[in-house]
């Protein structure tokens, strides 16, 4: 707990608010510290807040740029609507917040009463305070079971959560960067890791899922060194002792061969396997047959590189494993998981100083807050006959048993044949799919979306999705104009809990969980009418119980002890007994819940879709390999597009492109290009750099034009240069995770228009 946290501070010239940042605008649960400066009502100042234990006064662009965002000329500050046969057309008309819920109420009812609550499907998008409300939009305002991350093989953090939940009962694990300590590095119980092994992360860009990136920078000058695993070269990975430049999509087969060099020299943890692991001798059978020998040709990793690393990592006790989205958007990524668990678990780096934290499950809390169908369940609104048409969870139940959502894939392949049932309603929670900000085949999308019967965008500015599918707008709140709370990990590792606090009114915008209230008071008052306003809402379903609000934002940030090796303390059981929250109260090398979904039980590798080893004959045409994703300082997705300060850092889409590839494809710095493969294509700038591969190019995703044509066909450009066009739905693994958004295939050709 912070001392002395004045959260509001009133002079003769102006009000200081001191906040937490939760998107909108975009980031993860970091909970930045800002102070806001406030003036007849405006924010004039935006500064980081230094007594914030964690970022200390550091702040990315995108917050910098908080007040340009708030102020913007084309945000959309009050509700709107259009006919329905205006759909992609720019012929919004301006409503109040009646007209505009009583146009979705009434749609909604009468959807509902025709074709049942499951017709009804809201979309969510990635990341924002909205990522803990559209499932609660769906449970609990309309009674739907199908709430959608629209990204196939729902590919991030969900797989990595809930292959966690599967092999040792939930949590989340994350680097120890010492942030549940007040004096944070200097406490005595804390140690800094010997290495950190980040593997397909880049987290001074993405500060994923509530991580501070730059803490990895103070845990370097406090003497962890770095083993980066990443076919770019990166600003942290220019500065580690080891880079494995590995070929996109061969991850596993790494993890594997180093799992080998493990077991094989006896580098592991006897104690702790002895004590703690189920199914050690199947495992160590298992590596056997993946050598470094084996995985050098796959991987193009020399073998004398693969020993080297898994000598180094298994030997440093104590160390840590950041790992990012090469897990998620992988095929084969829910074997890479298991094996990266795996090595934190036999190395004895799982839940100890140094290591990786560990948070304690979900079921043992005993809020049924945590777990969102419970709660609709008891409140009579998501009946279960109705929860049981729940989109793809009789067909992924690996998925589905965690994941309170209907699956991707089988979604879209609903929307485009209308069996089981068909949607009605779409309602767009920050989701903006058309853009291709998560979604593979965006144009698929909407396509199979264009003719609902009714649709709803929520949102701070008009983008691709809201003019092509939405009748009505709904304006919502940057995080600077609502009350609010930040928890790191979604609650799955939180290291602190801390307030968002409202500093100014923007227009008619509300926030998400207003929206939902005031939705909820209409579809179901009997049970939504107990909640007065957001602050009461806050009180009683989200903050510490027993808490007022203003008790809890004076508290500043709430930090929990850290409990180390809680196995050994019966704390990851709800019966309170010692070990993990599986079958076998056991970490599962041999996981007894894949095979009861018909999966392997123990980890292996299986070649991508689309590679030049699976698919020697579509290399022929295509023979670059095509990987996706990485972030950039100045926006966050689709988000940030039209902030000019942002926009002027990196104004184009940039394909990174090794300098003998672009030699031999005729391509200079600066030239647009054309990447295009079976599925389809679009043009970036070329940014011809040696950090990547030769035979690699890395794509930036999730562009739009706001200065482009709203209109369809356009839809600001929605698909000029929208790298997921070229990526499949569809091919995922066998428990309903991965997709090949970081391997696939393509060609690139200067474009001479």
């Amino acid at each position: 707990m912070s001392e002395n946290f004045e959260w509001k501070t009133v002079t003769d010239e102006e009000t200081i608010i001191r906040t937490h940042a939760w998107s909108p605008p975009g980031c993860h649960p970091v909970g930045c510290g800002l102070q806001l400066h406030v003036k007849d009502g405006e924010v004039v100042k935006v500064e980081g807040d230094p007594s914030h234990p964690i970022t200390r006064g550091a702040l990315c662009p995108r917050c910098l740029a908080l007040k340009e965002f708030i102020y913007h000329p084309d945000r959309i500050v009050h509700p709107m609507k259009r006919a329905r046969e205006d759909r992609g057309k720019n012929k919004w008309e301006q409503v109040t917040w009646d007209e505009a819920y009583d146009i979705i109420v009434t749609n909604a009812k009468k959807i509902i009463a025709e074709h049942g609550e499951e017709s009804i499907m809201v979309f969510g998008g990635t990341g924002r305070q909205a990522n803990t409300y559209y499932p609660l939009m769906a449970f609990m305002v309309f009674g739907s079971p199908n709430a959608c991350y629209a990204q196939s093989g729902w590919s991030c953090y969900g797989p990595r959560a809930t292959i966690t939940a599967h092999l040792m009962g939930g949590g989340y694990p994350e680097i120890d960067n010492a942030c549940r300590y007040p004096d944070r590095y200097d406490h005595p119980g804390w140690e800094a890791p010997k290495y950190i092994l980040m593997w397909g992360k880049e987290p001074l860009k993405s500060n994923p899922d509530g991580f501070w990136g730059h803490s990895v920078i103070d845990l370097m000058r406090r003497g962890t060194k770095l083993i980066v695993v990443d076919p770019r070269v990166h600003w942290l990975a220019s500065r580690a002792e080891q880079v494995v430049q590995l070929r996109p999509g061969s991850d596993t087969a790494l993890a594997l061969a180093m799992l080998n060099v493990v077991v094989e020299e006896d580098l592991y943890d006897h104690d702790f396997v002895d004590k703690w692991c189920y199914g050690f001798d199947e495992f160590a059978d298992r590596v056997k047959q993946y050598t470094p020998e084996w995985a050098e040709p796959i991987t193009w990793v020399k073998k004398e590189q693969i020993v080297d690393v898994a000598r180094k990592f298994a030997t440093s006790r104590h160390s840590a494993l950041g790992w990012g989205l090469a897990v998620d958007q992988n095929p084969n990524g829910v074997q890479l998981a298991q094996c990266l668990l795996s090595l934190m678990a036999i190395t004895d780096n799982l839940d100890v100083p140094g290591g990786c934290t560990l948070g304690t499950p979900i079921a043992g809390d005993d809020d049924p807050a945590r777990d969102m169908a419970t709660w609709g369940f008891e409140s009579g609104i998501l009946k279960p006959e109705v929860w049981e048409k729940r989109l793809g969870a009789k067909e992924y139940p690996g998925f589905s048993m965690i994941m309170n959502q209907c699956h991707p894939d089988f979604t879209l392949d609903v929307l485009e044949s209308g069996k089981p049932y068909k949607i009605h309603m779409a309602y767009f929670h920050s989701s903006n799919v058309v853009s291709g900000a998560i979604a593979a085949q965006p144009d698929r999308w909407y396509e199979a979306l264009k003719d609902i019967d009714f649709g709803v965008a929520q949102e701070v500015f008009m983008n691709p999705t809201a003019m092509a599918l939405a009748d009505v707008f709904l304006p919502l709140t940057t995080f600077a104009e609502h009350d609010g709370h930040v928890q790191p990990h979604y609650g799955l590792n939180a290291a602190f809990e801390a307030a968002i606090n409202k500093a100014v009114t923007v227009g008619e915008c509300k926030c998400d969980i207003e929206i939902m209230m005031d939705l909820g008071k209409r579809m179901h008052p009997e049970y939504w009418n107990q909640y007065e306003d957001v602050v009461d809402y806050l009180e009683k379903r989200v903050i510490p119980k027993g808490m007022s609000f203003d008790a809890f934002r004076e508290a500043g940030v709430l930090q929990p002890p850290e409990v180390y090796r809680k196995y050994e303390k019966g704390m990851l059981r709800p019966d309170g007994q010692l070990g993990f929250l599986t079958s076998t109260g056991r970490f599962e090398l041999y996981s007894t819940a894949f095979a009861s979904f018909g999966e392997d039980p123990l980890p292996y590798y299986k070649e991508g879709p689309f590679t030049p080893i699976s698919r020697p004959d579509l290399a022929e045409d295509f023979p670059l390999i095509l990987t996706t994703g990485a972030r950039t300082y100045v926006s966050f997705h689709s988000e940030h597009r039209q902030i000019q300060s942002l926009r002027d850092m990196v104004p184009d889409p940039l394909l990174d492109i090794n300098p003998e590839d672009a030699e031999r494809l005729g391509i200079k710095d600066g030239d647009w290009v054309l990447i295009e493969n079976q599925f389809g294509g679009c043009r970036q700038r070329a940014n011809v750099t040696s950090t990547i591969l030769p035979g690699v190019v890395h794509a930036m995703h999730a562009w739009w034009y706001p200065e482009k044509n709203p209109e369809a066909p356009s839809l600001y450009g929605a698909y000029e240069s929208n790298i997921n066009t070229l990526l499949p739905n569809g091919y995922i693994g066998k428990l309903g995770f991965g997709d090949t958004f970081k391997a696939n295939l393509c060609k690139v050709t200067k474009d001479e228009r």
